[in-house]
């Protein structure tokens, strides 16, 4: 793993952009794994600044979102394919059906995990994957004991997951329980990843990833057995390194 520092969030946000930026201009069919969450925000609308200044095209770019929240219709304000519209798909050429996300309000979830899982191997695979991390040390929606031999599938949220993101919903209580998320397996088959930690918050969760060991109560340890990850991490998350 490499571990670019960086003194602030801006500055995180605009590395971490023009890193992306400089692989789809080397690959403009590039397959990008994208992420939601407040971390990714900053570096979405570093892309889109780009767009509008130097006309970075996606209009031949797939894009593939690690998960979706369970029983959230997409037009709902809390779904993660409204906040990938809000954020980044409304303001690039990106054309609507190259963007791709689970369906949270499938009639038959596993199915849908399987069709996802397959779709995202029909396309190839994923070349460069974007990834947060969460205090519990999930990545995507895989909570602490999630197998590391993982698919798409469903999970059940963390406590603390659904507490950290109840700052979005009106009450803890309308946070859903359930998310369909790309597994373990499926986010190391990515050719390229880049890990985003912002904020004292992840601090913790950043020293334990650098220093701990590879273990399944600690999902993204396992990004150390992958062979491209680079972190982009601000001077509050490398506080305790």
């Amino acid at each position: 793993m490499k571990l670019i520092e960086t003194n602030s969030y801006e500055e995180l946000s605009q590395q971490a952009a023009w890193k992306i930026i400089s692989l789809i201009k080397d690959n403009p069919k590039l397959n990008l794994g994208l992420a939601t969450g407040s971390t990714p925000t900053g570096v979405y609308k570093k892309l889109i600044e780009d767009h509008q200044e130097n006309k970075t095209t996606y209009k031949e770019i797939n894009t593939f979102n690690l998960d979706e929240y369970i029983g959230i219709p997409k037009k709902d304000p809390n779904s993660y394919h409204y906040f990938m519209c809000e954020n980044l798909f409304d303001h690039i050429d990106i054309p609507l059906e190259q963007t791709h996300i689970p369906d949270g309000t499938a009639k038959d979830l596993e199915e849908e995990s399987k069709r996802y899982e397959s779709f995202i191997q029909e396309h190839g695979g994923i070349d460069l994957q974007i990834l947060g991390i969460g205090q519990n040390g999930h990545i995507g929606f895989n909570e602490p004991g999630t197998s590391f031999y993982s698919r798409t599938h469903i999970i059940n949220l963390a406590e603390s997951t659904r507490k950290a993101n109840s700052r979005f919903f009106e009450s803890l209580e309308d946070v859903p329980s359930q998310a369909i998320t790309m597994g373990i397996a499926s986010i190391m088959e990515s050719k390229e990843i880049l890990l985003l930690v912002s904020g004292t918050s992840k601090a913790e969760a950043l020293a334990r990833l650098i220093n701990g060991d590879v273990n399944e109560q600690f999902p993204a340890s396992i990004l150390k057995n992958h062979q491209n990850v680079t972190i982009f991490a601000d001077k509050d998350a490398i506080a305790l390194l």
